[in-house]
């Protein structure tokens, strides 16, 4: 069957389509039917199965053979660790792990904050919750204790388990003072604390609350499985609200298992025991979809990177892991490569590796540039595919299924809806536009499994954020088109879509531009307020490294450029180049942020960002063309 066969097959009947699916998991009880409507809008899945996920992404491997087979490649260039850790390693670490949390009070519905760096323990943590039923919510290592204080107050934690530092490339971060602020800012108190000892720091332990990662575990039995129904949460995952306060984004068990174990095949194209690798951070929805769950539930072995796309040594640490490991599918944020990209523009490092182990290259995270793709294809010479998805929904939505049919390609689109998902494009009276036309990308409820149906404690925000503005649809937020070819176009948030003059034009239109200019390495554009036009777009362009012509040289001509290519319509004449961008730590670039710099109003720092002092300089540049006052 190809694409189009699949699609038409979910199309024609989803309760089929996704039963079938189902078939791949191991129940404790199964399902009778797949989609539970009783309660619409908020729908669920499988809610009569009984099922559990630290079985299905671990034990039934162990008890189907591939007991020896490396579950996890530890690659830490930061340390300069690596090791494997076998699918019966790994059950018998996360048993004890869940009979010590079990020992001390933990049960099936309780919430546990993990607070950890991209190290094997975390991935145990939270499959140890799985485990014995409880719902975890990793919070990004690191985090300013006020944003972690937030998010302990939300979801009202038993217990925390966090390491005592984090390691970023010449620094440590110091995580157990953050979480002793974070305790004390907050009006819930855990019962206990977990530490794990890192050999870099070791911190000191709180009496009487906080308990040894090792010491805690010593001689409890080791805990069982416990089923649970198939709507039960299996994590909560704070994502950035509009209004500052973070949304918490449930994931509900039996259809995180069923549409995970799906896209391996489907959509990555790898099959059990091959390695499969995603560049990003648990703190992440990447992470907690296809470092930690989806390539176990699978029978992939997944490898945990604690290190950067450049810097850890150099931007050649990529290729390194991809050759040693041998990684058939390679996952990462189009940031990543464009790091790569300014600091090795040729590719001299990739020629140093010999990557034929490696099928695919999927790029996701936000807007992949046409620039971007085009240099990473001709750098690896296979395919490079662009996807897109949502915290919201936890794994591709539009794509390319590489394991069902590689479809055409067509630079700059993530290519088509995937089972589930049938995307439309309203204009702000939520009436349809016809094919080609930019307005609101949406798709028709019920969502499919695995998405999210509900935030914690907060279904009025939940349908505010999702449902209330287009009934009958999930609004994405986010702008774009879909072609006459069904291929989906995403162009901006929402948000980034400016109005110069009466004409909605999209940021990231102008952004591909930019990019397309030999020397740009990276770029932004942001729409600002002018009296006269209403909103114009300015241009932020980081450099390729080596590039050493007039700065003026290089405005003209992407101003040119953007003129021949979009139109004077446009009025793209202001362009800034600047030495880096503000990013959050999982490398989207803070847009909305540089908007209210430029128009000089108050904004809430982004409990995510990585680098503060960035926004000092964006300031500074916006000031030398007479804006953020």
């Amino acid at each position: 069957m190809g694409y189009e066969d699949v699609y038409a097959s979910w199309k024609k009947d989803p309760q089929s389509f996704w039963m079938q699916a189902a078939e791949a998991i191991d129940w404790d009880r199964k399902p009778t039917r797949a989609l539970d409507d009783s309660n619409a809008p908020l729908y669920e899945w499988f809610t009569d199965g009984m099922v559990n996920t630290c079985w299905n992404a671990v034990d039934r491997h162990v008890e189907n053979g591939r007991g020896e087979q490396a579950a996890i490649i530890y690659d830490s260039p930061i340390t300069h660790t690596k090791r494997e850790i076998s699918f019966l390693e790994l059950r018998n670490r996360v048993a004890t792990l869940a009979g010590a949390l079990k020992a001390k009070g933990v049960e099936k519905g309780d919430r546990v904050i993990i607070y950890m760096p991209m190290i094997p323990e975390t991935l145990e943590a939270m499959l140890a919750c799985a485990r014995i039923g409880a719902v975890h919510s990793v919070v990004f290592g690191g985090f300013a204790s006020n944003e972690l204080a937030v998010r302990i107050d939300d979801c009202t934690p038993k217990a925390i388990i966090a390491a005592s530092c984090g390691l970023e490339p010449g620094r440590t971060v110091h995580y157990k003072p953050l979480l002793d602020g974070a305790i004390e800012m907050a009006k819930h108190k855990p019962d206990f604390c977990v530490i794990f000892q890192r050999e870099q720091e070791v911190c000191k332990l709180v009496e009487g609350r906080d308990v040894n990662w090792h010491g805690f575990q010593y001689g409890v039995e080791p805990a069982a499985c416990v089923p649970v129904e198939g709507n039960h949460p299996a994590y909560i995952l704070y994502t950035s609200g509009t209004t500052g306060q973070p949304k918490g984004v449930v994931r509900a068990t039996g259809g995180h298992l069923v549409a995970l174990n799906w896209t391996m095949k489907n959509h990555y194209n790898v099959d059990p025991g091959d390695v499969f690798w995603a560049a990003s951070d648990v703190g992440w929805v990447v992470g907690h979809s296809y470092i930690c769950y989806a390539p176990l539930i699978h029978g992939n072995t997944t490898v945990v990177f604690e290190g950067k796309p450049v810097g850890t040594p150099d931007p050649g640490t990529f290729w390194r892991v991809i050759s040693e490991h041998n990684v058939r599918s390679f996952f990462t944020a189009p940031t990543a490569f464009r790091a790569i990209k300014r600091e090795d523009p040729k590719g001299e490092y990739r020629r140093k590796y010999d990557l034929s182990c490696l099928r695919a290259l999927y790029l996701a995270g936000e807007r992949g540039d046409p620039d971007t793709i085009n240099w990473a294809k001709d750098l690896l010479g296979i395919p490079v595919i662009d996807h897109w998805w949502q915290t919201e929904l936890g794994y591709p939505a539009i794509g390319n299924p590489a394991g069902i049919e590689l479809l055409p390609v067509k630079v700059g689109s993530p290519s088509v809806a995937m089972p589930g998902y049938d995307f439309k494009v309203l204009d702000d009276e939520g009436n349809e536009l016809p094919r080609g036309e930019l307005g609101s990308i949406v798709t028709p409820l019920p969502l499919p499994p695995g998405t999210l149906p509900t935030l914690w404690n907060a279904e009025a925000r939940f349908r505010k954020s999702y449902l209330d503005r287009f009934p009958g649809y999930y609004e994405t937020g986010d702008a774009g088109i879909v072609d006459k070819d069904g291929y989906v176009w995403i162009m901006a948030r929402t948000d980034d879509v400016i109005n110069v003059a009466g004409h909605r034009l999209s940021t990231g239109a102008i952004e591909e531009v930019l990019a397309d200019h030999p020397d740009v390495a990276e770029c932004a554009v942001i729409g600002v307020t002018d009296e006269l036009k209403g909103q114009l777009p300015v241009g932020f362009m980081c450099l390729t490294k080596g590039v050493n012509r007039p700065h003026e040289d290089i405005v003209k001509e992407t101003v040119a450029m953007v003129r021949d290519r979009i139109g004077p319509v446009a009025a793209f004449k202001l362009a800034l180049i600047v030495d880096r961008l503000p990013k959050t730590r999982s490398g989207k670039i803070l847009r909305a942020t540089m908007v209210k710099i430029a128009d000089s109003q108050e904004f809430k720092l982004p409990a995510t960002i990585d680098d503060p002092a960035i926004l000092d300089e964006i300031r500074d540049a916006l000031k030398t063309i007479g804006y953020a006052k």
